[in-house]
Order: structure tokens, then sequence, then C-alpha cells
């Protein structure tokens, strides 16, 4: 044992950096993903409880899978699946001397692994958003309770929600999909860490303007991911996530939702954009895909020295290219949107003719417009249908702020 650093400060990096690995290794190895879950979840407390009084670990990871695989046995052996098979001391003596050559040895071994969890985690058997809450709790560890914060829901309803997602794909293989059907999971993988990261931007209920600690844990999935397959699409998503994210400190002031025009652009991270600009560069001219397109349209908003400045005319190209991709309300929405900068409020209002949306964006974009056009009633209307869809607390009171500088006119 180390007595230097701090216990909780090691315990908080080998939650951030190894559970997902250590996880993957003891599915990989017991196949049974709740046992390795339980296991891993109780090595962590151990260690909370050990490490304090007698200090950190020279090894912490290596401390934990043995910890962990400790706490499995035990398990098995009461379930007695495994007594009959191995005597109790020699699979004691065996786990710590194992545990450390398998952390001194840990590279593709264990990121094959840690790709096989991913990717179950993102099987298609499982709905987008309970893929997102599994892959967060199991990939990243994030412990339940956050991740029920997170998705604006009680603990016991998101403990019983990745439960059944457990269940799901308990049968599932762990293994690596072949190569036909890889790149259709890794994408799926990029769905549901952009369904999070979006998310994190736009609560639908509650008081949060943004959660930017959501849409942080979606940058660290991708960046995971990233290191364990090379793809232009993730490449491109996380430089789309980057420059949205990089504007997290701007977004919000005095508890209101502050609009992209109205952002104080000296509170933006500039090494995110810079990052994200550097990810870019190579992609430049490849063949139109989603991701790639929303983060060209991005960067030409975090580039632009103010919203007048912006290149208007590239970004309804660019979503003029997705609408090519495929047909969808959202990206029409914010079409309409960059048409009205470009070509005025009515030609705004004339893009926005024929979008069927759910929920409080279509109508609040419309009652912006109209004040804009100078038809104020017609704006008013707008603004109360966009007020009485709106679930988010936050949001709510902007739109009604809104609408009455706009009576007041």
């Amino acid at each position: 044992m180390s007595g230097e650093g701090r216990p909780q400060e090691a315990l908080r990096s080998a939650l951030r950096d190894h559970w997902g690995r250590l996880l993957a290794l003891l599915a990989a190895q017991y196949r049974r993903l709740d046992l390795a879950e339980e296991g891993l979840a109780d090595a962590f407390e151990a260690a909370a409880r050990t490490w304090p009084e007698a200090g950190v670990p020279d090894n912490p990871p290596a401390w934990l899978l043995t910890a962990a695989r400790r706490r499995v046995l035990d398990v098995l052996r009461r379930e007695a699946t495994l007594a009959r098979r191995m005597p109790l001391l020699e699979v004691d003596a065996g786990l710590a001397a194992d545990a450390q050559r398998v952390m001194a040895d840990a590279g593709e071994d264990v990121t094959d692994e840690l790709l096989r969890l991913v990717l179950l985690c993102a099987h298609p058997a499982l709905s987008r958003e309970a893929a997102a809450a599994l892959t967060l709790r199991l990939v990243l560890g994030v412990s339940t309770q956050d991740v029920a914060r997170l998705f604006l829901q009680q603990t016991p309803t998101m403990a019983a929600r990745l439960t059944r997602a457990r269940q799901r794909v308990a049968g599932e293989r762990f293994a690596v999909p072949p190569a036909r059907d890889l790149a259709g999971r890794v994408q799926r993988v990029a769905d549901v860490a952009y369904l999070a990261f979006t998310a994190g931007y736009a609560p639908g209920s509650g008081s949060d303007v943004v959660r930017a600690d959501l849409a942080a844990e979606a940058v660290r999935l991708v960046r995971v991911v990233r290191a364990l397959v090379a793809d232009p699409e993730l490449d491109a998503l996380l430089a789309l996530m980057l420059l949205q994210h990089s504007r997290r400190d701007a977004r919000v002031r005095d508890g209101e939702l502050v609009l992209l025009p109205d952002q104080d652009r000296t509170l933006w991270h500039a090494a995110e954009i810079a990052e994200a600009v550097d990810l870019l560069s190579p992609l430049v001219g490849a063949p139109p895909a989603p991701y790639l397109l929303q983060a060209l349209v991005a960067a030409e908003h975090v580039v632009a020295p103010s919203s007048a400045g912006t290149a208007w005319d590239r970004v309804v190209a660019r979503y003029d290219e997705l609408l090519a991709l495929g047909e969808s309300p959202v990206v029409r929405l914010h079409r309409a949107v960059a048409v009205a900068e470009r070509d005025g409020a009515e030609a705004g209002l004339a893009a926005l003719a024929g979008i069927t949306l759910r929920g409080h964006r279509l109508p609040a974009v419309r009652a912006e417009l109209l004040a804009r056009a100078g038809r104020r009633d017609d704006a008013l209307a707008a603004y109360d249908a966009a007020i009485a869809l709106c679930g988010n607390d936050a949001e709510r009171a902007g739109l009604t702020r809104r609408r009455a500088g706009t009576a007041a006119r």
C-alpha cells in the first residue's frame, strides 16, 4: 500500500478511468453481467472504507479487480455453481497475483472486452433511451441515482428500467459483432451518446435550463468509444459535441436560457473549440453524413465574430444537405431560423410552413419570427401556444418574459 495521494481523489480517478474496463473484464470472465456489476460496486465500497486508513494501493485497478472477483466468487459459491470445481484456498491464493498480471498486461485484451461491453449496452433489442441509461451506468460507472437524476426520473423508476435493460441483453453474446454488423452497432453507440448529450442541452421538463453534467458524461462516452474504434463519424460526433458543449457557461444568465445571438462569446471554451476544429479539418470534403454536417453548422457559429457576421448562406446550404439525407422536422425548423437570419422574418415564417413537430419549440420559433415581422397579435397567440406546451420551468419563464415584451410594444 502507498500512503501517497488522497484516497477520495484516487477513488474518483479509478471510477472515472477504470470502471468500464474492470466491469468488461469481470463480465467476460464470469458471463454474468449482474454479478460483475454487483461485485465491482462492492469493491468500490470496500475501497472507500479501506483506503482512507490503509492507504491507496500501488495498483488501484488491480486491487479493485481482486476485491470484485472475491465478491463474485462468494456469490457463485453460495449458488453452489463454483464450489464443486474450484477449491476455496486455491481460488483466493491466485486472485491477487492474477489481477496484478491482468492489469499489468492491460492492452488489447481489455480494450476488446470494453468494446464488447459498449456494444452490448447499445444492443438493438433496447430502446435508445434504455441503451443510453445502461451505457452511462455500466460503461462510465455513473450511479443509478445519478442516472435517474440526469434523466429526470425517480431512482426506483430508473433502477427498474436498468434492471429490465440488463435482462433484455442477458442472453446476448458478449462479443464483437461480425464486420458486416459492426458499423451499424457503432452508429447506434453514437446515436445513444448524442441522445444523452441532447437531453442535457434540451431538458424537456424540470427546472434546469441546461444539464451540462449529463452532456459532459456523453462527451466522455464518445471519447471512450473513439479510443476503441476508429470511425470518422465518431470524430464528427465528438467535434459536434465539443462545439456545442464549449458554450455551456454562456447558455444561462440569471437562471434563464440565453439564445445563441445573445451569448457572451468570451465565456466560450476556446480549447474545446480548437480541438473540434482540428477534428473536423481532415473531414472537410468527405461524403456528407449527419453528424459531420451538424458539426460544420456548429463550426460556422463558433468561428463567426457575431451572430450577424455568421455565414448564413453556408448554414442554410448545410441544412439543405442534411435534408437531402432524410426528412427531419427538427432540421427544417433549424433551417427556417437560418433562413430568417439570412432573408428576414417573413422568409423564415414561409420556411416554417408544413412543419409538424410536437412540443413547444415550433410555436416558440414562430412567435419570435412573428414578433420580428411586427405581427403582434399573431405573435402573442403563438407565445401562448408555446407556453402551454413547455414543460421546462426555466424555458417557460423565458417565453413568458418575451411574450410580455411583445405585448408591451
